[in-house]
């Protein structure tokens, strides 16, 4: 199942913060959204598993508007994994994970032998068709973060996915989206996006972009000593978003 976002606008308090995407996750791809911070990701993201409202567009489940789906519908199909991830509330682990096969049981049942084999597995028990993970790395070390992405390849769910890490958006995404003023200025496979030109304007910084000697996955060399200053609309012509 695929998640398309037609011309979608969030605004807070007057301002608009996402303005006017159109992009498509395609059924069993990783597509992955990158950009500076405040560039619009995670409204873009919050707007797709309902924490919030569009002021004006759509976001497609399949072929269905979401905001038209009773919210169980759309808990079935659509897994979120936010960046905020406090509770006020003394709860194992298990408890967390046990909350998402809500959708899939009776108003106030609880757990049976089903639910309990899958919990015990881990992973995404809610079983969705879609994940939509906000900055999922953000917290583990290394070999988490390895392990994280490996299994997202490994497992072909429909994902949009926001990453800082480049270098991990390259490794595993089938096609990234880069939003910078809420607005989406390049898409494209991996090795189409992550160029120096586009990286100097939009992020600010020089780099240079070689092949990775094991995955042969685009490979982003940072420059930390010399910042560039990020170009204007006026400065640089703009990138196509298809």
């Amino acid at each position: 199942m695929r998640i398309e976002i037609r011309d979608l606008s969030v605004a807070y308090a007057g301002r608009t913060v996402v303005a006017g995407p159109h992009l498509v996750a395609a059924a069993g791809q990783i597509t992955g959204l990158v950009g500076p911070n405040g560039s619009g990701k995670s409204t873009l993201l919050r707007t797709v598993y309902r924490h919030l409202k569009p002021t004006a567009g759509r976001v497609l489940l399949g072929d269905r508007d979401i905001q038209e789906m009773p919210p169980i519908q759309t808990a079935r199909h659509v897994a979120a994994l936010p960046q905020e991830r406090g509770s006020d509330f003394e709860l194992t682990v298990r408890d967390v994970v046990a909350m998402d096969r809500t959708p899939h049981k009776r108003a106030f049942a609880g757990d049976d032998a089903a639910d309990r084999r899958i919990v015990a597995k881990g992973g995404f028990v809610q079983d969705p068709e879609v994940r939509v993970l906000d900055e999922p790395t953000n917290h583990l070390d290394l070999r988490h973060q390895v392990e994280l992405l490996a299994l997202q390849r490994t497992e072909r769910r429909t994902t949009l996915v926001s990453l800082h890490d480049l270098n991990a958006a390259a490794f595993v995404c089938d096609r990234l989206h880069v939003l910078d003023g809420g607005a989406v200025i390049a898409s494209g496979a991996p090795r189409e996006v992550v160029t120096p030109d586009l990286l100097a304007e939009v992020f600010g910084v020089r780099t240079a972009v070689i092949e990775h000697p094991l995955t042969r996955d685009p490979l982003i060399a940072f420059d930390h000593n010399t910042p560039v200053e990020k170009a204007t609309a006026a400065q640089t012509p703009g990138h196509a978003a298809t």
